[in-house]
C-alpha cells in the first residue's frame, strides 16, 4: 500500500515527491529550531564575556527572527522540486519575500540605532532625555527610508515596473524639498543640535537677550522655559546660526562686585578693607577668592572691586552665596564704622 501511495500522482506530483517535500520542511524546521534554541543561546553566553557590544546587537537581531520566517523557510525549500500551479509558487513565493525583507528592514533599523547610539553617547553608558529624542528621530527617518526601499525592492520581485515609480519619487521628493525647505532647514538643524549636544535638555542657557532651561528639542523647534515662567519656542535652525551661551556647563561662575565707600575714610581703614573682604570670602563655602583693590577714585566715592568665583553650576545656588558674601560685608563693614557711598554732594554758600 506504501509502494501504492509513492507511485500515485496527487496534484502532479507523485507521493513519493510529496514525502520528500514534506521530510524537507519538516527537517528544515527542526533545524532552525535547533538553531535558536540551543546554538543562539549558547553564542549568547558567548557574547556577554566579550567587551565589544555590538556582537550583542547581532545575536538580538538573530534572536528577535520571528517564526513565520522559519516557517516559510522551510516551507519554500520543501516545496522546490514540486510541481505546483503558477498561482501557488507565486503566493508563496510573494510572503516569503515581505517575511524576509521585513526581518531584513528591521536588522537594518537594528544596526542604524546601534551606531546612532554610539555616535550620541559617546562613550556614555546612561541614555538621557535627549538622546532619547534623538534616537526617536532617527528612527522615523530611517523608517521611513527603509520601508520606502523595501516597497520598491518587493514591487521589483513581483516584476512590477519601478523605473517610473522611482522617477516619480525623485521627481516628487525635489518638488516637495522645494516646498518645504524651510521645514527641512530646521529638521537638519535640529539634527546639528543633538549630535554636536551644545545644550541638552536641562540646560540653562541664553541666546541673544532670552534665557532660560531646555525643556524640549525637537524635529523643528526647541522649548525653553524662560524664569518667569513663560515657555518660549524657538526654530532650531535659529539656534544654529545664534551665539548660545550654555550657563549649565560652568564649573565655577565669577561674581565681579564694586563698593563705594565715603570719602572722609581714613588711610588705616582704606588699607584694611581687601583684608576684611578676603577673610569673608574664603570662609565662605563653594567659593575661591581672586582679588580685591582699592580700584579708582569715583565722583562721591571711594571705588574698591572685588572679584571671586562661586563653584556651582545652579544659578540660584550662586545667588545665594553672592547674597551671604554680601550681608558679610555689610555686616562686618558696620563693626569697622566703614561707611558705604551714595550720591552727594556739597554745597557752599560765601559769606557776604
Amino acid at each position: 500500500m506504501f509502494q501504492t501511495f509513492l507511485s500515485q500522482i496527487y496534484l502532479n506530483n507523485s507521493g513519493q515527491e510529496w514525502l520528500a517535500a514534506i521530510t524537507i520542511f519538516l527537517s528544515a524546521l527542526i533545524i532552525f529550531k535547533i538553531f535558536k534554541i540551543i546554538i543562539i543561546t549558547r553564542l549568547k553566553k558567548i557574547v556577554e564575556k566579550t567587551k565589544n557590544d555590538f556582537d550583542d546587537t547581532v545575536i538580538e537581531i538573530i534572536s528577535n527572527i520571528k517564526p513565520p520566517f522559519y516557517f516559510l523557510a522551510a516551507l519554500y525549500l520543501g516545496i522546490r522540486n514540486l510541481t505546483l500551479s503558477a498561482l501557488t509558487v507565486k503566493v508563496i513565493k510573494i510572503f516569503f519575500i515581505v517575511i524576509v525583507i521585513y526581518e531584513a528592514i528591521k536588522a537594518i533599523q537594528n544596526i542604524i540605532d546601534y551606531g546612532a547610539r554610539k555616535i550620541i553617547n559617546r562613550g556614555r553608558k546612561e541614555t538621557d532625555e535627549t538622546d532619547k529624542s534623538t534616537l526617536k528621530t532617527i528612527n522615523i527617518i530611517v523608517k521611513i527610508i527603509l520601508w520606502t526601499f523595501g516597497a520598491i525592492l518587493l514591487f521589483s520581485n513581483l516584476g512590477i515596473d519601478v523605473t517610473s515609480l522611482i522617477t516619480g519619487l525623485g521627481i516628487g521628493g525635489i518638488a516637495v524639498a522645494l516646498a518645504i525647505q524651510n521645514i527641512l532647514s530646521d529638521i537638519f538643524a535640529s539634527f546639528s543640535i543633538l549630535i554636536d549636544k551644545p545644550f541638552q535638555v536641562g540646560d540653562f542657557i541664553k541666546i541673544g537677550s532670552d534665557s532660560g532651561t531646555v525643556e524640549k528639542i525637537g524635529i523643528k523647534t526647541t522649548r525653553i522655559r524662560t524664569p518667569d515662567g513663560q515657555q518660549l519656542i524657538i526654530a532650531n535652525k535659529e539656534l544654529t546660526s545664534a551665539r548660545v551661551q550654555n550657563f549649565k556647563r560652568l564649573e565655577k561662575r565669577r561674581a565681579l562686585l564694586k563698593l563705594g565707600i565715603v570719602y572722609e575714610t581714613d588711610k588705616a581703614k582704606l588699607e584694611k578693607i581687601p583684608g576684611i573682604i578676603e577673610k569673608i570670602v574664603k570662609n565662605t563655602d563653594k567659593t575661591e577668592f581672586d582679588r580685591c583693590h582699592f580700584k579708582e577714585f569715583g565722583d562721591f566715592s571711594l571705588n574698591f572691586e572685588l572679584a571671586y568665583y562661586v563653584e556651582t553650576q545652579d544659578y540660584k545656588e550662586y545667588l545665594d552665596v553672592v547674597e551671604k558674601i554680601n550681608l558679610a560685608i555689610f555686616e562686618e563693614f558696620g563693626k569697622q564704622d566703614i561707611e558705604f557711598a551714595y550720591p552727594t554732594h556739597l554745597e557752599y554758600q560765601k559769606k557776604i
